[in-house]
């Protein structure tokens, strides 16, 4: 999926006309939010199915198992928080 990412841009940026890639403060924090959501994804991902699996077999494992789930949340709210800070 990365991979792809950086071909497109390489082609991008080399078209005829596009000299210079520029972002406002706007687009950066959109970009950030952005990439700080597909992270929390990807860490809850697999953080979820485990607590799920632990609660399962054991249910002493609720409150642990919320926790971490909670835990990649934290890192969508700091990157709302640059929206505001921009």
């Amino acid at each position: 999926m990365f991979d792809i990412a950086a071909d497109t841009a390489s082609i991008v940026l080399q078209q005829e006309g596009v000299q210079k890639l520029m972002l406002n403060n706007s687009g950066a924090a959109a970009i950030a939010v952005g990439l700080a959501a597909i992270g929390t994804g990807y860490a809850q991902r697999g953080i979820g199915s485990a607590a799920v699996g632990a609660v399962a077999e054991d249910s002493d494992n609720l409150v642990p198992g919320l926790i971490f789930t909670a835990l990649p949340e934290t890192l969508i709210i700091i990157a709302l928080v640059t929206i505001f800070v921009v």
